[in-house]
């Protein structure tokens, strides 16, 4: 694994051999579960969500719940998903995140890996998870609407 990270490195790509990637996945899985679902429902860019405070909120209450399934499974978290998200509105606020691009164009969105899997790992280990519930069935329903 470090001699392929070096080689990407010296191709011009850094990157960081890691003995455990759970915590940068799951750091990275609950950046998207987060914003990505709230950004389809709602139309708004990524910047556009993080500026209106309800949305924001909910966001980060996604990340509270997804965190709690993390520590409950022994991972943790190599960044806070809570300050990506600030950072990510910060420095490309326009940002069209793939969810939202998938539900303007009505394809399917990626919504049952990302917090259809927190929720069932939540259920695995015993953690209630119905924010993330409540958000894939809300973007099942959305997903449903363009074929009737």
């Amino acid at each position: 694994m470090a001699r392929l990270a070096e080689l990407l490195t010296r191709s011009g790509m850094p990157t960081l051999a890691l003995a455990d990637a759970r915590g940068a996945q799951w750091t990275k899985l609950l950046f998207n579960a987060s914003t990505n679902p709230l950004c389809a429902l709602t139309g708004l860019t990524h910047g556009a969500l993080c500026d209106l405070a309800p949305t924001r909120r909910l966001a980060g209450s996604l990340v509270a719940e997804g965190r709690s399934v993390a520590d409950a499974i022994g991972v943790a978290l190599d960044a806070d998903p809570d300050a990506l998200i600030d950072e990510a509105a910060r420095v490309n606020h326009d940002h069209q995140p793939s969810m939202l691009q998938d539900a303007i164009a009505h394809r399917r969105t990626e919504i049952a890996t990302l917090n259809g899997g927190i929720v069932r790992t939540g259920a695995g280990a015993g953690v209630p998870t119905p924010l993330h519930a409540a958000i894939t069935e809300l973007v099942a329903g959305l997903e449903h609407s363009w074929e009737v």
